[in-house]
């Protein structure tokens, strides 16, 4: 019998110790300090072919399908309106050719597009063929465009003519008082 009361003894000084440490108040400990800002991340990396042109956006993108179609040895897979995008094969390597707005600002007073090429994920491409592409568009961009203005006029045109035509014009009658 001794080694139970032995035993109840110990289990008793167990729950006495465990009822006192939950009973025990913690120090709050003092406030961390402020984090340290982080650094600015780094300028993004270019293409050695970006380039800016003063235009609009949708009719930069317009601009470089048209002249993407017609250049030899080059094809676009895909494109994508919304996000100024052309996925293109130019002599065997794919790259998407990106043209986004840039922001006013200080330096940029008129609508500006950039035009950059990326690889198909995403990373800048310093590549010769890219700078080649990217070239061609420098170059053909600013006539493109003007090509890409007229025929749109030339459109609205034809659909106003067309719409005049539809609607007959009511000869107006005009009834003299006697």
């Amino acid at each position: 019998m001794p080694t139970r009361r032995l035993r109840l003894l110990h289990v008793s000084a167990v729950c006495a110790v465990l009822a006192l440490a939950a009973c025990v108040t913690r120090v709050p400990l003092p406030p961390a300090p402020p984090a340290q800002p982080l650094p600015a991340p780094p300028p993004p990396t270019t293409t050695t072919g970006e380039f800016t042109i003063e235009a609009v956006p949708l009719d930069v993108w317009n601009a470089i399908g048209d002249i993407v179609v017609r250049t030899p040895q080059a094809s676009y897979d895909s494109r994508a309106q919304m996000l100024g995008l052309y996925s293109v094969r130019y002599r065997g390597e794919s790259l998407l050719v990106l043209a986004h707005a840039l922001p006013l600002s200080d330096t940029i007073h008129v609508l500006t597009t950039q035009v950059t090429a990326r690889s198909p994920s995403g990373a800048p491409v310093d590549s010769p063929t890219a700078a080649d592409l990217l070239a061609v568009l420098q170059r053909e961009l600013p006539a493109e465009i003007e090509a890409v203005h007229a025929r749109q006029a030339a459109k609205d045109a034809a659909e106003k003519a067309e719409k005049a035509k539809a609607t007959p014009h009511k000869a107006k009658h005009k009834k003299k008082a006697k």
